[in-house]
């Protein structure tokens, strides 16, 4: 059975859900999403762990005054409030991904391991695109300059649900409709400061030693697939896997698959430890 929670972090009540008992998993959705993104992995990862995802600031349900904050003190506020003072392994997709990695540097002790789906990172070069990604990039940025938030949506589902460069509503359904209601939300939500979590981390990947498996999919844009490579091979104890037919949000795509790749690696990491 799960439960819901809101965990205190600064001027932000998080939205946080709980389900299953055991060693802690936390899901860290991206930028476009919010926990829900994580419904199948929930249900999957929780009949033997205890899992927890919880909404961002400017995501989902949780509620947050405009101050200045750091993504990684909330995660650990989390991880604090719910892991019942065992260390967790972090699942972050995208922007998540960037937060888990950036909280590994800062307080390791805390993360047991990690699994990142198409991560962003902090520090990291600056992106180049194809012309035709270009192109949807362009009207990404009119949308929002006019604040023409139903068509900035429709675009962001064509780039990180279709892919980049595949046609528009690729994926369509349930999957879709979700994608769309969570990134409304996040486009509705007010300002919420400023990111004090600015040290780099793009050239300190060797300094993490936790067990991490980085997964990507080969419809996600080229210098995503890039970068998740460079991570996979970069840290000492990180492993890869490319998923086919899938762009950047594998967990709405697949998500049968992803709960079994998360599954496997939380009971590689327990394997390891016993």
């Amino acid at each position: 059975m799960s439960s819901t929670h809101q965990v205190s972090s600064g001027r932000a009540a998080l939205a946080a859900e709980v389900l299953g008992d055991g060693d802690p998993v936390v899901f860290l959705h991206a930028g476009v999403c919010d926990r829900r993104m994580w419904r199948a992995q929930l249900d999957g990862v929780g009949a033997n762990n205890r899992a927890i995802a919880y909404d961002r600031r400017g995501f989902g349900e949780t509620h947050a005054e405009a101050e200045d904050h750091s993504p990684v003190a909330d995660l650990l506020a989390v991880i604090d409030a719910l892991a019942n003072g065992a260390p967790a392994i972090l699942v972050g997709c995208s922007q998540g991904g960037q937060i888990a990695l950036d909280a590994a540097l800062r307080r390791p002790s805390s993360v047991r391991g990690l699994v990142l789906i198409a991560p962003s990172v902090s520090g990291m070069p600056k992106a180049s695109y194809p012309p035709e990604a270009e192109d949807l990039m362009i009207q990404l940025k009119e949308a929002e300059a006019v604040n023409a938030r139903d068509r900035a949506n429709a675009v962001k589902a064509r780039l990180w649900l279709d892919g980049p460069l595949q046609p528009e509503g690729r994926v369509p359904g349930p999957a879709r409709q979700l994608f769309l209601d969570m990134n409304a939300i996040a486009l509705r939500s007010p300002p919420v400061g400023s990111n004090l979590d600015i040290s780099p981390a793009f050239d300190r990947l060797g300094e993490i030693s936790a067990p991490s498996l980085v997964i990507w999919g080969d419809l996600d844009f080229p210098h995503i697939q890039e970068r998740s490579r460079h991570v996979a091979t970069t840290m000492p104890n990180g492993s890869a896997l490319q998923m086919t037919g899938v762009a950047h949000l594998p967990s709405l795509e697949r998500p049968a698959d992803v709960t079994g790749l998360v599954s496997e690696f939380i009971d590689r990491c327990t394997r390891s430890r016993e």
